[in-house]
C-alpha cells in the first residue's frame, strides 16, 4: 500500500511535467489502489476479529461491503478517464514521450510486485477487489508505455486519449462483473462456489434421507458459506450418525456453517407409525 501510493505521486507529477493523460491516468488508478488496498486490509482486520453478542456471524460481511466499494470506485475511476480522454481528443496537448515511457515502465514493474503479493494472499472478493485495481494500473502503465512510445517516435498524440479509453473498457467489464458477484453475495445470493442442486443431491443419498427442503445457502464473508436445511428422515435414532454425514458432506463441497433441522417422513396411515 505505500510503495503503490508513493508511486502514484512520482506518475502523477511525470504525467502532469510530461503532458501525458494515460500517465495521470495510471496515477489516479494507483492512487485508488493505495485506497483499495487499504480498505481491503481492514475489512480482512475485521473479518478475522471474533463473533460478539451484537455479530455472532462476526464482522466477515465487512470484506464484501469493501469489495462492492473497491469495485464502484473503479466505476468512477473510468468515467474520469474517459471524460479526460474526450477533451484530450479534441484539444491536444504536447507529450514528452520519452518521459512518459520511462517512469510507465517503472510503474508497471511495481504493479506487477504488487499483484505478485495479492496472488500468494486469500483468493476471494475482497482481495479480488483490490487484485482488479492492481490489474488495471499495470495495464494502465502498459497503455502510458506505448503511447509514450508512438509520440516519441511518430509525435502522434492522438493515441495517448485513445489507448487510455481501451484500459478504460477492460478494466470497466472486470468492474462490473466484481460489482454484480458483491451485490449477490450481500443479497444472500447462493455464492458461485456451490451448487445448490449439486448440495441437494449430495444431501439427499446419505443413508436414512428422504429428502431435503427449505434449503438456504450464503455467504458470511469472502471466504466463509454458511447454510441451513429441514431433513426429512425415516428415525431419529439414527440422527447423530447422519447429522455427523450432512456435514461431512457440505464441508466437502465448501461450507463451514451448516445448520440441520431433522423431521420425521410423515406415516401415511397412522396406526403403522405406533
Amino acid at each position: 500500500m505505500a510503495v503503490t501510493l508513493a508511486f502514484s505521486a512520482v506518475e502523477a507529477a511525470a504525467g502532469w511535467r510530461g503532458g501525458s493523460l494515460a500517465l495521470v491516468a495510471d496515477a489516479g488508478h494507483m492512487l485508488t489502489d493505495g485506497g483499495s488496498l487499504g480498505l481491503s486490509l481492514l475489512a480482512a482486520w475485521l473479518a478475522a476479529r471474533p463473533a460478539s453478542a451484537r455479530h455472532t456471524y462476526g464482522l466477515g460481511r465487512a470484506e464484501l461491503l469493501a469489495a462492492l466499494a473497491n469495485a464502484a470506485a473503479m466505476l468512477l475511476v473510468v468515467a474520469a478517464i474517459v471524460w479526460q480522454a474526450w477533451q484530450r481528443l479534441h484539444d491536444p496537448r504536447p507529450i514528452d514521450g520519452a518521459l512518459v515511457s520511462a517512469v510507465a515502465s517503472a510503474g508497471l514493474l511495481v504493479n506487477l510486485g504488487v499483484a505478485w503479493l495479492l496472488v500468494k494472499g486469500h483468493h476471494n472478493l475482497n482481495t479480488r477487489s483490490a487484485f482488479l485495481h492492481v490489474v488495471g494500473d499495470a495495464l494502465g502503465s502498459v497503455a502510458a508505455i506505448a503511447a509514450g512510445l508512438v509520440v516519441w517516435t511518430t509525435g502522434w498524440r492522438p493515441i495517448d486519449p485513445l489507448l487510455s479509453v481501451l484500459i478504460a473498457a477492460l478494466v470497466l467489464v472486470s468492474s462490473v462483473r466484481l460489482v454484480r458477484e458483491a451485490l449477490h453475495a450481500l443479497l444472500d445470493g447462493v455464492p458461485s462456489s456451490v451448487s445448490a442442486a449439486e448440495l441437494r443431491q449430495a444431501l439427499s443419498a446419505v443413508a436414512g434421507v428422504q429428502g431435503v427442503h427449505d434449503l438456504h445457502i450464503w455467504a458470511l464473508s469472502g471466504e466463509r458459506v454458511a447454510l441451513s436445511a429441514h431433513v426429512r428422515v425415516d428415525a431419529l435414532q439414527d440422527w447423530p450418525l447422519q447429522l455427523a454425514e450432512l456435514q461431512h458432506r457440505a464441508a466437502a463441497l465448501g461450507i463451514d456453517h451448516a445448520t440441520f433441522q431433522p423431521e420425521l417422513q410423515p406415516c401415511p396411515k397412522l396406526s403403522h407409525c405406533a
